[in-house]
C-alpha cells in the first residue's frame, strides 16, 4: 500500500491549530498545490484578535465549460483539554495499535490531507482532465463559522464562480471506512427563553407569581408536541431543553424569572419561520409574560440521489467492497454554507468514534484507501 497521504497527516497534526487557529496548515497545502498546477488565493476574513484563515486554489482543465467539483474541510481543531488525559501528546503524531492518534486525526486532518494528495495525483494523471477541481478550506469550523467558508461561499457567489460538485470531508463513517455518507443535514434553530414572574417569600405566594410553576405546564406541551413527522430523508423534528435556572439559592425565596435554553433540530417539512409561529403562540395561550430570542444557526439541506451520489457510493464500493448507506443525522457542518451556492454536497470521511475525544485517532490502514475514494470520484465527475 503506497503511503503518499500518511506523511502529510503527520505534518498537519503536529501544527496546532485550535480554532481559529490555523497553524500554518493552509500555508504547507498551499505551497503543494502550487507546484501542481494549482491557483491559490488566501480568503482571509474576520477581527485582527479572531482572524480567520481561508484558502481557495483551483486547478482548471482542459474543457473550461466542464463540471466544477470542489472538496471541503476545515483545519482548525476544538481544544485538546487536559494534555496529562492523552496517552501521548495532542500534536505529536503516535502510533498505537494500528491508530495514528493526535488532535485532528478524525476531525479533519486525514480527510484535508487524502483531498490534497487525491488532487495531486488526478491532475498529475490526468493533465486535459475537462472541467476544474478545487479545494476550499478554513480555519472557521470548529468555532463561530462566522468569517470561515460561510465568507468564501458569498465571495465566491459575488464573482460568479460556479460549483457543480461539493465534497466535504466530515467524519462521516460509523464503524467501517465506508459505510456512511452525508447526503444532508437538520437545520437547527435555538431559542432563549425568559419567563418573567414576581420575586416573593414562599411563605407569601399570594403576594409573588412563581415562572417556573407557570411555565412548567408550557414546557410540558412543547416537549410533547409533534412538529413534523420527517421525510424519506429526514427523521422527524426535535426539540430539546438544554438548560434552565431560576431562584437565589435560598429555599424560601420564589424566584422572580425563569431562563431556558432549548433547541430545533428540524428537517425540510419544518421551517425557521413556522417553527417560531408555533412556539410563539403556545406560550401566548398559557398566558406567559416572556422574553424570547431566536438564533438560526443553520437551514436544512439535501442532495438526492444522483451523479455525486453515484461517484462517490461507487469509489466507495470499489475500495471497500461496501455500499455507504446515506444519512442526514448528526450535527451541523460548512456543508449548510456550500449548498447554497452548489447543487449537489455530499459529506464522507473516516470514522467518527473518536472526535472531540481524548486520544482522537485514525486507524492507519483506512488513510490510503480514503485518498483513493476521493481519486475515484474526481476521475468519474471529471473524465
Amino acid at each position: 500500500m503506497s503511503d503518499a497521504t500518511l506523511p502529510l497527516v503527520e505534518a498537519l497534526i503536529a501544527r496546532p491549530s485550535v480554532t481559529p487557529e490555523d497553524g500554518g496548515c493552509q500555508d504547507l497545502i498551499a505551497n503543494r498545490l502550487k507546484k501542481a498546477g494549482f491557483e491559490c488565493e488566501r480568503l482571509d476574513s474576520g477581527p485582527a484578535d479572531f482572524r480567520v484563515s481561508n484558502l481557495w486554489a483551483i486547478k482548471r482543465g482542459s474543457a473550461s465549460d466542464g463540471p466544477v467539483l470542489v472538496m471541503a474541510g476545515h483545519t482548525d481543531v476544538v481544544p485538546p483539554g487536559e494534555l496529562a488525559d492523552w496517552k501521548s501528546p495532542p500534536f505529536v503524531p503516535s502510533y498505537r495499535d494500528g491508530r495514528l492518534h493526535g488532535r485532528g486525526a478524525a476531525d479533519m486532518k486525514t480527510s484535508v490531507a487524502a483531498m490534497v494528495v487525491a488532487a495531486e495525483q488526478f491532475v498529475a494523471s490526468h493533465p486535459t482532465h475537462r472541467g476544474s477541481v478545487a479545494l476550499l478550506l478554513t480555519s472557521d469550523e470548529e468555532g463561530p463559522a462566522r468569517d470561515g467558508t460561510v465568507v468564501c461561499c458569498e465571495r465566491l457567489k459575488a464573482r460568479g464562480q460556479r460549483l457543480d460538485y461539493c465534497i466535504v470531508g466530515e467524519p462521516t463513517s460509523v464503524n467501517k471506512l465506508g459505510d456512511m455518507a452525508k447526503n444532508g443535514r437538520r437545520g437547527t434553530l435555538s431559542g432563549r427563553l425568559r419567563v418573567i414572574g414576581i420575586q416573593g417569600h414562599v411563605a407569601y405566594p399570594q403576594l409573588a407569581r412563581n415562572p417556573i410553576h407557570q411555565a412548567a405546564p408550557a414546557l410540558a406541551e412543547l416537549t410533547a408536541t409533534e412538529w413534523d413527522r420527517g421525510n424519506d430523508y429526514f427523521p422527524a423534528t426535535s426539540f430539546q431543553i438544554s438548560n434552565i435556572a431560576a431562584g437565589t439559592g435560598a429555599g424560601n425565596v420564589i424566584p422572580g424569572e425563569l431562563k431556558l435554553d432549548f433547541n430545533f433540530r428540524f428537517s425540510t417539512e419544518s421551517t425557521p419561520e413556522s417553527l417560531k409561529t408555533r412556539v410563539h403562540a403556545l406560550l401566548d395561550r398559557h398566558g406567559l409574560d416572556y422574553r424570547l430570542e431566536w438564533t438560526l444557526g443553520g437551514e436544512p439541506f439535501l442532495t438526492p440521489v444522483g451523479n455525486l451520489t453515484e461517484a462517490l457510493a461507487a469509489a466507495i464500493e470499489t475500495e471497500t467492497g461496501l455500499k455507504p448507506a446515506l444519512s442526514t443525522t448528526g450535527g451541523t457542518s460548512d456543508g449548510r454554507f456550500i449548498a447554497k451556492i452548489c447543487p449537489q454536497v455530499i459529506e464522507f470521511g473516516p470514522i467518527n468514534a473518536s472526535i472531540h475525544k481524548i486520544d482522537e485517532y485514525v486507524p492507519v490502514a483506512d488513510i490510503e484507501p480514503l485518498t483513493a475514494i476521493y481519486r475515484r470520484t474526481l476521475e468519474s465527475l471529471l473524465l
